[in-house]
């Protein structure tokens, strides 16, 4: 046959069956598969010397507002917001790191425009979920992802001021000397980790992560590979590659290379257990199914019952298009620090 539809589907199929090894036993799987993510991502060369710069500190009323420059790998920098409530300064806090998507940075997540200036609008996609978070009692983090908002590359904006990213460029180029965009935000955020929990409002044995769409992504991986995060919320992202960035068309910057020829999604999502994790998606998500989100909560509350967890797993399943919901997640992710 002339189109390769099914020669595709086939392609799958194989991929599938030659990641499965049935010699191998769970928990070595478990370490085999996340040395495999690890692998896939590629690997950056680690900032050694970098000392962390405070570039602003703002009252914003209930709580107070930072914003750092830190450094993941050497000569690139990035920033990152600060959010802290105030009225708990005797005492640690849990702390989150907020993870964006595709958009215009962190400041989408923190109620402001591309500027900075306050958004008196209505909260967006987002949901202003830093925001939420911060007025529950936790100290919040909210690094500017690379390839976003004021991290575009100048080639890119030069070619197009309007460029919404500059994921393309910079994964077809990473691809190119064997790493991935992924790879570079997973490291940058787990720099913002190593940075977050040396602060002296945060509790660093309760420290949490939550992303949305692309920000889950990293926020996945990151969870996978440093167990120092102690409660995932994945939002708007959580299904099986085959139902979503396989069957949608989907950024460049979501794919892997070789990663099916070890495992679907959902199975590597589950390397987060035993720790808590919620998995929350709109009913109507265009781009990550319904049909997909509820196969990957079959299979991985199948792993967190296996390992006798099963109430470490809470999902969400909201009315609601590509969105952040948090009607439940925001108050499960303070629980599980507080615990």
């Amino acid at each position: 046959m002339w189109y390769a539809d099914n020669f595709l589907a086939s392609e799958y199929e194989k991929s599938r069956n030659q990641g499965q090894d049935p010699l191998r036993q769970a928990d070595d799987r478990k370490v085999y598969l996340r040395e495999v993510l690890a692998q896939s991502i590629g690997t950056f060369e680690m900032q050694e010397n970098h000392t962390p710069v405070l570039l602003e500190e703002i009252d914003c009323g209930t709580y107070i507002r930072k914003r750092v420059e830190l450094s993941a790998t050497p000569g690139l920098t990035f920033p990152a917001y600060i959010l802290v409530p105030k009225g708990f300064e005797k005492r640690k806090l849990p702390g989150v790191i907020a993870v964006h998507g595709h958009g215009y940075g962190s400041r989408q997540i923190l109620g402001m425009h591309p500027d900075g200036s306050w958004d008196e609008g209505q909260p967006g996609i987002y949901g202003n979920f830093a925001i939420e978070l911060v007025h529950r009692g936790m100290v919040v983090i909210a690094p500017d992802v690379v390839g976003f908002g004021e991290r575009r590359l100048q080639s890119d904006l030069k070619e197009d001021p309007n460029a919404p990213s500059s994921c393309y460029t910079m994964a077809a180029q990473l691809l190119m000397v064997g790493k991935t965009l992924t790879g570079l935000r997973v490291q940058e955020a787990i720099c913002t980790l190593e940075y977050f929990s040396g602060l002296d409002e945060v509790d660093p044995e309760h420290i949490g992560i939550m992303g949305f769409s692309g920000g889950s992504l990293i926020a996945f991986i990151a969870s996978v590979l440093d167990e120092r995060l102690r409660a995932t919320v994945l939002a708007g992202f959580p299904n099986t590659f085959k139902e979503s960035i396989l069957a949608v068309h989907h950024c460049l910057c979501n794919y892997t290379p070789g990663i099916l020829n070890h495992a679907e999604l959902p199975e590597l999502i589950s390397l987060i257990a035993p720790r808590p994790l919620f998995l929350e998606s709109g009913a109507d998500d265009p781009i990550f199914p319904k049909e997909g989100f509820i196969k990957a909560i079959e299979e991985i509350q199948a792993a967190y019952t296996i390992i006798g967890k099963p109430d470490h797993l809470a999902t969400d399943l909201f009315p609601g298009a590509h969105e952040i919901s948090g009607r439940l997640s925001y108050d499960w992710m303070y629980d599980k620090l507080t615990e």
